[in-house]
């Protein structure tokens, strides 16, 4: 039986050229690949995309039909909190908890922190991504990009304390945090560590691989280190004592925004530090990831400014500091 209130889905796949390319331990990409829903209830429209990652065994076409397979549920009357229980953390569950979200909000005519009784989000200053290559190419990059006061450095294993000496001799002012992307091992993490404390590193995300990564355990960490591959919900946050002082919270990796929420809570219970972090994607994926930015520490919502154009009515971005969105976006 069809529910009366039951909004129709919309689920696509779609590409968004890069400016230039992005490269990181695990490769480089020209385009952004994402899939986005859409539930349609009368007049209103309500949408969320996400970035299906294949570190995660995630593809585009899974995610579409993950979603498509949402019809059902959907005209049975599944809810945003059903949802929850009914399709598992990802970048699937992520696009229709969005699209909830944003359809709660444009159906009540309130804004989607107000649906959710969270706090209402402010400008916050966004880090601008390096990507990896040779000290001298990732120099070059970070002297265009020096004026800005948080920098986030891809890291990649071999060579990388030349790479972060490089970057800050380009920026001797900015804010510098790395990531790694799981790359590093044990043998050369203390040294890693140290190079970035040398250069006045304040963060370094996921030095070694999830699932291997007790080394981090057994070492005096001399600057922070965030859980990223090595965390997704709320129920991946107890492994980390001990490990990590901070978690990279994306909603790609928590399945949506209202689990995002609940582990923002839960992280700083735990007395961890919060990155809001994201995928290469544009502005309609970042809008209610700008609801956690009041938790954070670090805000890492750059990913339309590496797009070769983003869409209409996206984020407003002033140098690094990025705006709560409009409603014409999302929420």
């Amino acid at each position: 039986m069809t529910s009366p209130t039951a909004p129709d889905l919309t689920a696509r796949i779609e590409r968004w050229p890069i400016a230039g390319t992005f490269t990181i331990s695990r490769g480089a990409k020209t385009e952004a690949i994402v899939v986005t829903a859409e539930l349609r209830s009368g007049v209103h429209v309500g949408r969320g995309e996400c970035v299906p990652y294949a570190r995660y065994g995630e593809t585009p076409d899974g995610a579409l039909a993950a979603l498509e397979a949402m019809r059902a549920p959907l005209a049975a009357g599944l809810d945003r909190t059903a949802l929850q229980a009914t399709m598992p953390p990802g970048a699937a569950r992520n696009a229709l908890d969005c699209a909830f979200v944003d359809l709660q909000a444009k159906a009540s005519g309130r804004r989607a922190w107000e649906v959710l009784g969270s706090s209402s989000p402010g400008p916050a200053l966004t880090a601008y991504t390096i990507s990896l290559g040779t000290p001298e190419a990732m120099a070059e990059a970070t002297a265009r990009a020096a004026s800005r006061p948080l920098l986030k450095i891809k890291l990649g294993g071999d060579g990388d304390e030349a790479r972060i000496a490089a970057v800050r001799r380009a920026a001797p002012n900015a804010e510098l945090i790395v990531d790694a992307n799981e790359s590093w091992t044990p043998d050369n993490l203390a040294r890693n560590l140290s190079a970035c404390a040398g250069a006045g590193v304040t963060l370094v995300e996921q030095p070694l691989p999830a699932g291997r990564d007790e080394a981090l355990a057994a070492i005096t960490r001399p600057i922070a280190v965030c859980a990223d591959e090595s965390v997704h919900d709320r129920a991946s946050l107890a492994a980390l004592r001990g490990r990590y002082d901070a978690v990279n919270i994306k909603l790609d990796k928590t399945g949506g925004l209202t689990e995002a929420l609940a582990m923002a809570q839960d992280a700083q219970a735990l007395g961890l530090q919060i990155m809001v972090g994201c995928m290469v994607a544009t502005s309609l994926a970042m809008a209610p990831a700008m609801l956690l930015t009041p938790f954070a520490r670090f805000v890492d919502l750059d990913g339309p400014l590496l797009l070769a154009r983003d869409r209409d009515d996206g984020l407003r971005y002033d140098g690094s500091t990025v705006y709560p969105p409009e409603p014409a976006l999302w929420g």
